[in-house]
């Protein structure tokens, strides 16, 4: 079971790379710009009989033209950088959510609908972060005034057309790329299976209420084939601004939202709290884990840490928290953006006892065809002010005294900084050893503050480093495998053993480590 648990670790990894070369945010808009595109070819070839070609297209640029419009005028008056990514994501999105339409009262629906979703992500927010998702509020927010007499000529109202057996296989493919480039392919599943669960137990307690015969692989076909569940999982649940930091808080917000969504409730006959409802609910309950939003942090210094390696300096103005090990992501606007973005996530150097004080690392990279980003992130000058859009992650110590292994590949041993540094400033020792593997001495970041920590850590380069402290080791050269991590910690099957690093050399290095007692994994794909 361990060598099929790390096979999948390393497999994991290798796609991982490959879809990092997208920001996530470019990554949903293709995914959701394929599907639209193949919705449009079904849609002309007959198979799908609704909505129509020409219903696709005028709905679609209409909610384009919309949310663009909003978004670009709230953005101007606060001051921020405009997205059109996120206004084209938000208008995909409430096309596949509402039932499109060419008449007049079809159209102003929609336009309703994305004009309440755009003002969303700026009225309802807290400290810059979503409260709730903006196209479910916007699909809500239309299809409940629909339900009343005085807005009963809105001709549009939430639909999930999107549920249907033809592209059912298409949104399983795309959104789940997004989802593994998102990490959220297990909150997902949960959600998954709890809303199917609670759709065919629905299905077979209205069967016998109403007398009629129920099978059990029929519900099950409705249920996953036939719902927007596909689509609301992969597409609109995996929302990171709108979901809480730690893993068992995403479970906890995707099973009540599998829950609400797999069994609807009515609200006075008018309405149920099914879809899009539901995942607003749950948006509540993330946002109530999670009341702390982003932060502004001021740059204060840069300094190279390695040849190929640089630190950035921060102090943060507004409260932060997080934990030593977990990632930031930080928001560097800038003109014509490549297809990165202008957004990416950071592990954090500095442990939570140095705050104000917030530190991040990275390397350089290809310097010949830098991304947009990281040129941008290059030329900010101290004094300079980005938005930091919240912390996440589950790559934290596990509690109690169990004994730990640290593996950090290159700069990935940012996490491990952060959580030596945080050990250290509290008094807690731990039985700590680290795997420090980089392409030469030279490269080896944090050295004297790895040192000042007192924990034992072995040195995988090729040259031997120069004055290394007592409790340091160098493996002559040789290169991690599973053998020479024996003999380097022949208590590997005691300890939790934690990787970080660049995907495609985790992908690499976790087979080694199948013996561990655990396993966790952290990586990034590149800036």
């Amino acid at each position: 079971m361990d060598t099929v648990i790390t096979a999948f670790a390393a497999a994991r990894q290798r796609v991982l790379a490959v879809l990092g070369s997208l920001s996530m945010y470019r990554l949903v808009l293709f995914a959701l710009a394929a599907l639209a595109l193949i919705a449009l070819v079904l849609s002309l070839l007959g198979l799908l009989v609704s909505p129509t070609p020409v219903e696709l297209v005028v709905s679609f640029v209409v909610l384009a033209v919309v949310i663009s419009a909003v978004d670009a005028v709230a953005q101007r008056i606060l001051r921020l950088p405009w997205r059109i990514e996120s206004s084209l994501v938000t208008a995909l999105i409430l096309l596949f959510v509402l039932r499109p339409g060419v008449e007049p009262s079809a159209l102003l629906g929609l336009a309703i609908a994305g004009a309440v979703a755009s003002v969303s992500k700026y009225v309802i927010a807290w400290r810059g972060r979503h409260i709730l998702n903006p196209a479910a509020f916007g699909a809500a927010v239309v299809s409940i005034l629909g339900a009343f007499g005085a807005f009963a000529w809105l001709g549009t109202s939430s639909s999930w057309w999107v549920g249907t057996p033809v592209l059912a296989l298409p949104v399983a493919v795309l959104g789940l790329a997004v989802l593994w480039r998102t990490e959220k392919v297990r909150v997902v599943l949960v959600f998954l299976v709890i809303a199917v669960a609670a759709s065919v137990v629905r299905q077979a307690v209205q069967a016998a209420q109403f007398d009629i015969g129920f099978d059990v692989l029929t519900a099950l076909q409705l249920a996953v084939l036939q719902s927007p569940f596909l689509f609301l999982g992969a597409f609109m649940l995996s929302e990171p601004l709108t979901l809480p930091p730690r893993r068992r808080q995403q479970y906890a917000v995707a099973a009540l939202v599998g829950l609400l969504a797999g069994w609807p409730l009515s609200v006075a006959g008018l309405f149920t709290l099914g879809q899009e409802r539901a995942l607003l609910i749950g948006n509540l309950l993330a946002f109530a884990f999670a009341l702390r939003g982003s932060v502004r942090l001021v740059l204060e210094r840069r300094a190279f840490v390695t040849p190929t390696a640089q630190e950035l300096t921060f102090r943060a103005k507004g409260r932060v928290r997080f934990l030593a090990g977990q990632y930031l992501e930080l928001d560097v606007p800038h003109r014509h953006p490549d297809a990165r973005g202008t957004r990416r996530e950071f592990s954090i150097v500095s442990a939570p006892a140095d705050l104000p004080t917030l530190r991040i690392a990275y390397k350089n990279g290809d310097q010949k065809q830098p991304s947009s980003y990281k040129r941008a992130l290059a030329a900010a000058e101290p004094g300079a002010m980005f938005a930091v859009t919240g912390t996440w992650g589950d790559f934290v110590l596990p509690r109690g005294d169990q004994p730990v292994l640290m593996v950090a590949a290159g700069i990935g041993v940012t996490p491990f900084v952060s959580q030596l540094r945080q050990l250290q400033a509290t008094g807690v020792h731990r039985d700590v050893v680290l795997v420090y593997v980089a392409s030469e001495a030279a490269e080896l970041a944090f050295r004297d503050e790895l040192a000042a920590t007192g924990v034992r850590t072995v040195v995988f380069t090729r040259d031997e480093p120069a004055h290394l402290p007592a409790h340091w080791t160098w493996a002559q050269g040789a290169r991690l495998d599973a053998a020479t991590l024996e003999r380097a910690v022949p208590d590997l099957a005691a300890r939790h053993a934690f990787i970080s690093g660049p995907p495609r050399l985790i992908a690499d290095l976790a087979p080694a480590l199948q013996q561990a007692r655990s396993l966790t994994t952290d990586a990034f794909a590149g800036y």
